[in-house]
């Protein structure tokens, strides 16, 4: 019997020489399945045989390592292993609901995704009135996975209840954070769960047309979500009469010009529409006046391909995970001076040093942690005597900090946070739209002040106006921009006064 052996086609993978390990355990004589990544960055390439006892992993795998592993028995799971993949610790202490399929399925076998539960979600929304699935998502307490945490439900019920002859959903995969990899690994990995939940997404509020904003620097991500709409037309399961139904919906891959900025909604509605990527006024919102002013349901990636196990297993059943008012799972995401790195998926409620220490292994210096950014450039850096904070939305808030998209930076002792504060002010220098002043030119004045601060130039007076400063911006700012700039300035002051002092 020929051995199925399963090695990721993630670009995590593919940078550290996945594509040459699967030529040659193909020429070994095995059956090799490509597949997303499980989220252990730090094993890549991972290597999976299938075997009676469940997957058998070995990992890191060089293409060097190829001949002498199957020598040593690979192809039955045999040899120095690391054993079955379910039962590893970074997966044992998962509860995937996002990226339940990742890292099992071929991305690009429409066969495979409806054999490991895909579109159960979407055949049971089809089965509903629109107004009984927006319902449904509002009841189950799914809130955006992007910054403001909003509650997609409520955005879906407004979207529905407005008039218009035209309605749009579009999902936001400009995933342009630092630490942050979440987006790239569900559509290269799982694109069908994707296109299900935007399909669903357009029967509850009645669109008839879907855009996928995907960053310019993901390129596989880009050929797979391509090729797996492609599949889903010819399967029925985009176009018309979506899966027998009365739907009419079908999708498209837009692809940005790499501006930081169009990760926020309106700049990539103008993106969108071929205008240069600038923050809109608000009101009116997108959900009454959106891509082309036409009602719009704007929702990032881990969003949407969250919907559909809503409406497989029910919204009790996804509200029944969390604490508070954070419901369901979050796909975190560990970078930076970490020792294990990579994707975890959790009920919120998880603590950070949990995340960072145990899971993460601390940092990959060895030294102690310092600090850590939750949350991407624009969030607060938090200390190790944070540890104890629970992965919740408002635990972190009245914490000063967010969740964001949910990247984990960790830093040693070795980091310099003035010089993170300083980098927070030239990173929205750089990629600010320019419309409104206080981002425009605040930032610009930020990375001034903090060049004195740090020359001990009148300190106490120019630690009072960078406080000002950011008061300004947080307040007169157009958008998140400019007004979480602040964030990781003021918590890097805070946290870390005495680097401002040396």
């Amino acid at each position: 019997m020929t051995a199925r052996v399963f090695v990721p086609r993630d670009a995590a993978a593919r940078s550290v020489g996945a594509d040459t390990v699967a030529e040659r355990i193909a020429a070994a004589g095995a059956e090799v399945v490509r597949t997303g990544s499980r989220g252990m960055l730090w094993l890549e390439p991972l290597v999976e045989v299938e075997t009676p006892a469940g997957r058998v992993g070995y990992g890191p795998v060089a293409p060097e390592d190829v001949d002498g592993l199957v020598a040593a028995g690979l192809l039955e799971g045999a040899g120095e292993s690391l054993g079955v993949v379910e039962d590893l610790p970074w997966m044992r202490r998962q509860q995937r609901v996002t990226f339940a399929r990742v890292g099992i399925v071929d991305p690009r076998s429409p066969d495979d995704h409806e054999a490991h539960g895909g579109n159960a979600g979407l055949r049971a929304a089809l089965g509903l009135a629109p107004s009984d699935v927006v319902e449904a998502v509002v009841e189950s307490g799914l809130r955006g996975r992007g910054g403001a945490g909003f509650p997609t439900g409520i955005k879906w019920r407004t979207v529905l209840g407005a008039q218009a002859d035209v309605k749009f959903v579009c999902c936001n995969a400009d995933e342009g954070d630092s630490g942050t990899f979440a987006d790239r690994m569900l559509i290269e990995g799982d694109p069908f769960t994707l296109i299900e939940g935007m399909t669903i997404a357009a029967h509850a509020v009645g669109a008839v047309e879907g855009y996928v904003y995907v960053r310019s620097e993901y390129p596989e991500a880009v050929e797979a979500l391509t090729a797996a709409i492609e599949a889903a037309r010819e399967r029925g399961w985009l176009g018309e009469r979506v899966l027998g139904s009365d739907l009419t919906f079908d999708l498209h891959v837009r692809v940005g010009a790499g501006a930081y900025i169009c990760g926020e909604e309106t700049s990539m509605l103008e993106s969108l529409e071929g205008k240069r990527g600038q923050v809109r006024a608000k009101p009116p919102i997108p959900a009454l006046e959106g891509l082309f002013g036409r009602p719009t349901v704007v929702n990032n990636v881990l969003s949407l391909a969250s919907v559909p196990a809503i409406l497989a297993h029910g919204a009790e059943a996804y509200a029944a995970l969390g604490t508070g008012r954070s419901r369901g799972t979050s796909v975190f995401q560990l970078g930076g001076n970490v020792a294990r790195g990579g994707v975890f998926e959790t009920p919120f409620g998880m603590t950070l040093g949990e995340l960072v220490e145990e899971l993460g292994g601390g940092t990959a210096s060895g030294r102690p942690v310092r600090a850590v950014q939750v949350g991407g450039p624009l969030g607060a850096y938090l200390p190790a005597s944070k540890f104890d904070l629970p992965m919740a939305y408002e635990e972190f808030a009245a914490a000063g900090a967010m969740l964001g998209h949910g990247g984990v930076v960790v830093f040693d002792d070795t980091v310099d946070m003035a010089a993170m504060a300083r980098f927070a002010f030239s990173f929205c220098a750089e990629e600010s739209c320019g419309k409104c002043t206080p981002c425009r030119v605040g930032a610009v004045r930020g990375v001034e002040t903090i060049d004195r601060i740090r020359a001990g130039t009148e300190r106490e007076k120019n630690l009072v106006l960078l406080d000002d400063l950011c008061e300004l911006m947080t307040d007169g700012s157009l958008c998140a921009m400019g007004g979480l700039t602040p964030m990781p300035v003021r918590s890097a002051v805070q946290h870390f006064g005495e680097d401002f002092a040396k």
